[in-house]
């Protein structure tokens, strides 16, 4: 059975082998905005910014799902429209000002306005996910989720060093192996849940996986070293090789419910 590819405003899925066992999510993986919201006020500059998208995620996504023959699911609106890995009463969920940009097409939005915002993008995004899962988890074989992210190279003057990280809550079975994978990749400097701390209530992984009880990993890639597709496409190819040996061990196919922090 194969999960189908589609192509809506909202989002876009990837065909894949239902049965694969791995579904590949990208929350952030462009900037477009339609064109009635005027861009919402800024220019292309900030528009090509981590505020808009997480830079290089979606090239790595299709990396890897094209090298596991996976579904992935990514989104096809800019966070600064609706932040997608946020819950729908989250104060975050439409930013006023992302990282000292001023976002005037936010600035006075209302409650209908962020209402009709969630219909038009946030919920069929969504609905897409779970239906993905839904679909995944009818062969059978319940799908780990890999969710990528990317990372600026500094916040606020602060210079990251990492190369990688892996963000995470109480499940440990993906993300610990993960995590010691990369630690021995020599050139590495991998995160452990950095730049911040997993378990955000409301948040794609917590809506859709943490409850259920599937196996997952949040990956973050700092944005400077995947900023061109090709680059992106790399740094994918060779987070599949890593893993995919990881990939065998079947007790991650197990709905096991690890529980998350307290809100």
């Amino acid at each position: 059975m194969w999960i189908a590819r589609e192509k809506a405003e909202a989002y876009e899925i990837i065909a894949g082998k239902a049965d694969s066992g791995l579904l590949v999510l990208c929350d952030h993986a462009t900037p477009i905005i339609p064109p009635e919201y005027a861009d919402l006020g800024l220019c292309a500059t900030q528009l090509s910014r981590h505020i808009a998208y997480d830079i290089g995620a979606a090239d790595a996504s299709r990396q890897i799902a094209g090298e596991f023959g996976c579904p992935a699911v990514l989104s096809r609106f800019s966070r600064l429209l609706i932040d997608p890995n946020r819950g729908e009463d989250d104060p975050t969920l439409v930013m006023r000002i992302a990282d000292g940009a001023l976002v005037p097409g936010n600035a006075r939005i209302g409650d209908d306005e962020i209402e009709a915002r969630i219909t038009r993008f946030y919920r069929p995004y969504d609905d897409a996910i779970a239906r993905t899962i839904a679909a995944m988890r009818a062969t059978g074989k319940n799908p780990v989720i890999l969710a990528m992210h990317s990372f600026t190279p500094e916040m606020k003057g602060r210079k990251r060093p990492w190369h990688i990280t892996v963000i995470w809550d109480f499940d440990p079975r993906l993300n610990v192996t993960l995590l010691e994978a990369l630690a021995r990749e020599p050139d590495l400097v991998v995160g452990d849940n950095e730049p911040y701390q997993g378990g955000y209530r409301g948040d794609t992984l917590d809506r859709h996986v943490i409850g259920a009880g599937l196996a997952h990993a949040l990956v973050e890639i700092r944005q400077d070293l995947i900023g061109t597709e090709a680059h992106a496409r790399a740094w994918g190819k060779r987070l599949a090789g890593i893993l995919r040996p990881l990939l065998t061990n079947p007790d991650l196919y197990e709905a096991r419910i690890h529980g998350s922090h307290p809100a």
